[in-house]
């Protein structure tokens, strides 16, 4: 579900987005998007400046972004129970 696409892409957004989970799928938003009807329910997951906090960089490696996505993923799927 969350991979390094969708990592790199939080990583490279603008500050104020969130990656965020809605009926299984995981996506980047903005804060606009996310006080919108389309995504009322959603669960932020992470945001740019904590994923940023997390990494300690803005310019990660492919493996950090590949750990990054994997741990995402795993906290991601024990959401459900």
């Amino acid at each position: 579900m969350i991979g390094e696409t969708l990592v790199r892409e939080l990583l490279d957004s603008a500050d104020d987005c969130a990656l965020v989970l809605l009926e299984g799928r995981a996506r980047v938003a903005g804060p606009a998007a996310l006080d919108g009807d389309d995504l009322r329910g959603a669960v932020v997951v992470l945001t740019r400046a904590d994923l940023v906090d997390r990494l300690g960089t803005t310019r990660p490696t492919a493996q950090d972004l590949a750990l990054m996505a994997a741990s995402l993923d795993d906290a991601v799927g024990k959401l459900g129970g």
